[in-house]
Formats: structure tokens, C-alpha cells, sequence
């Protein structure tokens, strides 16, 4: 497979999810300040979640709902917007139509006018709830064509992978965000915000539910197991970097347990590691500096991608960029 081409897929499936991710904790934080009407400070969080705090303060000052809203969803000077990343994963789709099935082009391009559309109706901020759930259905639906329509060879996994280590990326900062909000002792003895606000954080993750089921009350340290070391639920940290190595498997042709590329190598280490981690090592530790090494390896998991398969090294000017760790980024 070219080069331009795994790397155009890769990307192309990173933005569309990172697009979703931004609209899912939006539209949490949304019905979080019904019952905290009081609190502005709540939306300042997401804008660290994104890594752009310092970008958004020197434009628009203090975080507010509307311009917090209008900064992460149409912000065409926001790189990481709902528009511009979707307006990205348009262009990567179009430089390689060829590869891709006409159902996964037709879906990004579908959504992409969705959202340019709304950006001039002002739905955004008219009708949040039901514009943000449009944009996450828009990723499903794509994620769903991928699936279905295409051949599941080194392009399809190759998407997945960028898919996939976007996904941890994002659960690992909305756990971040939060980590000042578990005292050292009192892990397991939530207070009634407390446990609003952890409540908040599995819905962003869309991992409300399923959290209940497994361990019943919300309990902080639970809370960040499950998102952080499940390896059956689909979007916590482990089960999306175990997947990650499938696929980079599936790409090389190797067994895996077997590294042949600095990729696989780091990407394998990380997936051991985590896979024996104990929640009681990760909070003596520190929850920020765990998740904050985490992100730094994911960045450099993706980093040795670029310069194992694409033809250009992901530091060079002009290519998308990973994150930094949130520590890092303010």
C-alpha cells in the first residue's frame, strides 16, 4: 500500500472521531450545568481536554458556554474543531476516493455539510443537544461504512488503528481533567457532587451504563479502572491500544508478541505494562502523572507509525499533529 495512502486513511479516521469525541463531552457538560448553573468554571475543563487553553484565552478570555461552544465546534482557527476536523478528514478522504468504498466518501462527506450547514444556521447554539448528537451519530455511521463496505486489509487496519489510538488519547485527557478531584484516602467516599461530576465523566465516555452494570455505585477509583484497564469495554484506555496492536500486527504480517519496527515495540511495551498495572500503583503514583506519561507514549506510539509507514516523518512541518500532555500544554 502507498504511503500517502495509509497515512491519508490513518488520518482521515483519527479526525473523525476526535470530531465526536469533542461533541460527546460538549453535550455532557451541557446537561452538567443544568444542575451547576453556577459553576463557569466548568467549561474552562474542556478546553484544557483539547490541549488549545492557551489558544482559546488569548482570543477569547474567560471561558464562557457560548464562546466555549463556538471555539471547539465552528472555530475555523481551532485546529482541533468539530468543523476543521471534519474538514480534514474531508480532504484526506478526497485525495484517496480510489481506495476507499463511495459509501465511507459519501458518509464524511455527508457530515462535513452537516456541519458547515449548521455553522451558518447557528444550530449549535440554538439546539446544542440535538446538533452534537448529529455530529456522533455522523462517526458511528462512518465507523459503521468502514466496517461493512470495505475490504478488511492494511488500509482498513490502518484506519482502525488511527481510530482506535485517537480514542484512547481522549479518554486518557477527560480522565486527566478530573484527577484533581480524587484526594489521596478518599477514593472510594464520593461526595454527592463528586459523584455527579464522575457520573459526567462515564457519560462523556459513553461509559455510564456499562459502569454500572459491572460495579453499581459510582466510586472515583472505580471510575478510573474501568476506564483506564478494562479490557473488554471499547473505549477505555487498554481495550483501544490492545486493538491498536492487532491491527499494527494485521499491517506487518507478524505474530503477535513479536516486534519488528520501533511501532510495535513501543506500542507492545505500553499494552504489557497496562495490562499489569494495579489501580493502587496508578493512584500512589499520581493519577495526573500517570495519565500524563500515558498520553507522551501514545504521542511517541504514533510518532514511530509515521516514520515506520508514511513517507513523511510526523515532526516535519505541516502534518497533523498528536496532543501533548496536558501538563505540557499549559
Amino acid at each position: 500500500m502507498l504511503s500517502r495512502v495509509a497515512d491519508a486513511i490513518y488520518w482521515m479516521n483519527r479526525y473523525v472521531e476526535r470530531a465526536e469525541n469533542v461533541a460527546r463531552f460538549v453535550d455532557v457538560n451541557l446537561h452538567l450545568a443544568l444542575d451547576f448553573p453556577e459553576a463557569h468554571s466548568e467549561w474552562e475543563p474542556l478546553i484544557a481536554t483539547t490541549g488549545d487553553a492557551s489558544a482559546y484565552r488569548e482570543r477569547y478570555g474567560a471561558a464562557t458556554r457560548d464562546d466555549v461552544i463556538r471555539f471547539l465546534t465552528f472555530d475555523r482557527d481551532n485546529p482541533n474543531s468539530i468543523c476543521m476536523c471534519l474538514s480534514k478528514a474531508r480532504e484526506n478522504a478526497r485525495t484517496m476516493r480510489e481506495f476507499i468504498s463511495s459509501e465511507v466518501w459519501e458518509q464524511v462527506n455527508r457530515a462535513y455539510w452537516m456541519v458547515t450547514e449548521a455553522s451558518k444556521s447557528g444550530a449549535a447554539l440554538d439546539s446544542p443537544h440535538d446538533f452534537f448528537t448529529n455530529v456522533k451519530q455522523a462517526s458511528h455511521l462512518f465507523v459503521g461504512t468502514m466496517y461493512l463496505t470495505m475490504t478488511h486489509n492494511e488500509g482498513w487496519h490502518f484506519g482502525r488503528l488511527g481510530r482506535l489510538l485517537e480514542r484512547a488519547d481522549k479518554t486518557s485527557r477527560i480522565l486527566d481533567v478530573k484527577s484533581h478531584m480524587v484526594e489521596p484516602g478518599r477514593e472510594d467516599v464520593p461526595t454527592p457532587s463528586d459523584e455527579l461530576h464522575w457520573s459526567a465523566l462515564l457519560r462523556s465516555a459513553s461509559a455510564f451504563e456499562m459502569y454500572r452494570k459491572a460495579f453499581g455505585n459510582v466510586v472515583p477509583a472505580k471510575v478510573i479502572e474501568f476506564l483506564l484497564l478494562d479490557d473488554r469495554f471499547p473505549r477505555s484506555v487498554l481495550y483501544c491500544l490492545k486493538k491498536s496492536e492487532r491491527s499494527l500486527h494485521a499491517i506487518t504480517g507478524t505474530q503477535s508478541g513479536r516486534w519488528t519496527n520501533r511501532a510495535e515495540r513501543e506500542l507492545g511495551r505500553l499494552n504489557a505494562e497496562l495490562a499489569y498495572a494495579e489501580m493502587k500503583e496508578v493512584l500512589a503514583r499520581g493519577l495526573h502523572r500517570f495519565i500524563d506519561d500515558l498520553q507522551l507514549r501514545m504521542n511517541h506510539v504514533n510518532d514511530s507509525i509515521a516514520e515506520t509507514f508514511f513517507a513523511v516523518a510526523a515532526h516535519d512541518e505541516g502534518r497533523p499533529r498528536t496532543l501533548p500532555p496536558l501538563s505540557r500544554a499549559e
